[in-house]
């Protein structure tokens, strides 16, 4: 049975994920712009472990300010275990097999915490392991957030925070569980900051709801000491850099604050599962990798009738009131419904603006419902086993209403295949190492546009170098530090006058009129960046306004190398 498992988990990773190995050039269709920044991720941790270089800040992009990666989604306990991968196949394969792995470890690492800890049966503990691992919320960040489907660490740190209750063992305990939470930390913090909730609030309602635990106190408490000792040591300085280092910000943008959960996509299907499509979900969520909150009216009154059913189970309850908790989180400050504003004011107003919730994407709190929805289904299917075994008479018709109603819940949420889209190849003046010439002696490469969400390509092309390709700008968090901004998180630097040229240009397809004050600014944004050289693709929609445009400025005549547009600045920023 533990094979059969483990071997379903990988087979359901593979079919989500199966258009992009079946095919070298396709990409995440709905995300391209977090795979190119995951791939260079991944090249990031090769170079740590190949060159090493800063884990923590990286030089490579945003040339010269560079970019404080503890404040973004580095990877490293992904990133740097995984070097062997990235260096001999190159990042796109490194990224692909983090997203495929993640999922099925995520999968494999539940069903033996839930067969082995929480439950003692593996059926059940097979059935809510492929939940937490597979449901739509999981699915739907499978475009290319690896980070966030690869959750196999959250089992591991429930299991050994249950085990700091154990006497006699709690150094030993309080170590591991230390370990593994700095190991969540170095993946997700996001999902260590629900998970940390949630296990506060269960273990609190056990202590409430069962006296007869109340004597492990004492070596749960000394554990969870050591854990918190051994996690601060090992974490003391990367978050004193994340929160106080060069490129540090405060919380997120007041847009990004904005992502929350409608109310009526709880019942909706996602547009990944068998039964949506794109129609049914696009006004119900921001985007195709945020449907956190998308189970579908028949899995929610399954839910419902679980909870009622198990209502004497002090752990029932406690996921049921976590889980309202973290629902009613998810809908942000104003609660929407069916794609409109309700002008109705959710408590989330109130919290959103404390430290370290300020940085928290508010429907991100309904993704933490996919693993107690998938604890409670395993509960259940449990609760229903026992029932069999103590009335033999009655299995065949319990078995037969089981697979009927979790046929009806789960039957029309199963995933499909992840779209995928054909990823342009990357020019020959990079992956020929034309480019070396030009980013001697700390010199940069500037592309045109400048890389952000909108144009993630060059990020693509420095991870296969190995970030020896180094970016003016990039596409990562950081802090806005104009006057009067908060230093609230950007995508990108903030804004130069070059930058915003041609970001103009990009968007509406036309040369603005040039100043010969706009020509000077471009030679000062040229030496800010250090520019070594300006190379444009060919292929892009607007290149050739693009390619007039820095004409004009510069007064230099690009020449066509290795299949791009090359402008060499160095005449001008030397």
């Amino acid at each position: 049975m533990d094979l059969a498992a483990v071997l379903s988990f990988l087979l359901l990773a593979f079919w989500v994920t199966a258009r992009f190995w079946a095919n070298a050039a396709a990409g995440v269709r709905d995300n391209r712009s977090d795979q190119a920044q995951f791939e260079w991720m991944m090249a990031h941790g090769a170079r740590v472990v190949t060159q090493f270089a800063d884990p923590f800040r990286t030089d490579r992009m945003n040339v010269p300010d560079g970019v404080n990666l503890m404040a973004n989604t580095s990877v490293l306990s992904i990133s740097l275990p995984m070097t062997p991968v990235t260096v001999l196949l190159g990042p796109r394969w490194s990224f692909l097999a983090f997203l495929t792995l993640g999922m099925a470890a995520t999968g494999v690492a539940w069903y033996f915490v839930l067969s082995r800890v929480l439950i003692g049966a593996r059926g059940p503990a097979w059935l809510g392991a492929g939940f937490c691992a597979f449901a739509p919320a999981m699915v739907s960040h499978a475009n290319a957030h690896p980070n966030i489907v690869s959750q196999f660490v959250v089992p591991l740190i429930v299991w050994r925070t249950l085990r700091l209750a154990v006497p006699g063992r709690w150094l030993r305990n309080g170590a591991l569980l230390g370990l593994v939470i700095a190991w969540q930390a170095f993946l997700n913090l996001e999902i260590l900051l629900m998970t940390a909730i949630g296990l506060a609030v269960v273990v609190a309602a056990l202590a409430i709801g069962r006296p007869e635990l109340r004597p492990a106190a004492r070596p749960f408490c000394a554990g969870l000491a050591v854990a918190a000792a051994v996690a601060g040591v090992l974490l003391a300085y990367p978050l004193y850099v994340q929160f106080f280092g060069p490129g540090a910000y405060q919380g997120l943008s007041r847009l990004i604050r904005g992502y929350r959960t409608d109310l009526a996509s709880f019942v909706a299907w996602s547009r990944e599962s068998l039964a949506g499509d794109a129609r049914g979900s696009v006004w119900l969520a921001k985007n195709a990798t945020e449907e956190n909150s998308f189970f579908g009216w028949p899995l929610v009154v399954l839910v419902g009738a679980l909870v009622w059913w198990l209502r004497r189970n002090v752990v029932v309850l406690a996921l049921a009131g976590l889980g309202l908790l973290f629902a009613v989180f998810s809908l942000g400050r104003e609660i929407r419904y069916d794609g409109h504003d309700t002008g109705i004011p959710a408590p989330w107003a109130a919290l959103e603006g404390l430290p370290i919730l300020h940085s928290v994407v508010p429907t991100r709190w309904s993704l933490a419902l996919t693993p107690i929805v998938g604890i409670l289904l395993a509960l259940g299917a449990e609760q229903v086993r026992q029932l069999a075994r103590r009335h033999p008479a009655a299995r065949p018709r319990l078995r037969f209403v089981t697979a009927t109603v979790l046929t009806m819940a789960l039957l029309p949420i199963l995933p499909t295949p992840l779209p995928s889209v054909r990823l342009d190849p990357t020019p020959a003046f990079v992956s020929t190492g034309a480019f070396r010439p030009y980013v001697a002696g700390g010199h940069s490469i500037v592309t045109l546009p400048l890389p952000d969400t909108t144009y993630p390509d060059p990020l693509r092309w420095s991870a296969e170098t190995r970030l020896d390709l180094p970016l003016a700008r990039g596409y990562f968090l950081y802090p806005d530090t104009r006057p009067g901004h908060g230093r609230v998180a950007l995508f990108t630097a903030p804004p130069r006058p070059t930058s915003t040229f041609f970001t103009t240009i990009r968007i509406t397809g036309g040369v603005p009129p040039i100043t010969p004050s706009d020509q000077v600014a471009a030679v000062d944004d040229l030496r800010y960046w250090r520019a070594g050289a300006v190379i444009l693709d060919p292929g892009l929609r607007q290149a050739d306004a693009l390619r007039r445009g820095m004409t004009a400025l510069t007064g230099i005549e690009p020449t066509y190398t290795g299949g791009v547009w090359l402008w060499d600045v160095r005449p001008l920023v030397d």
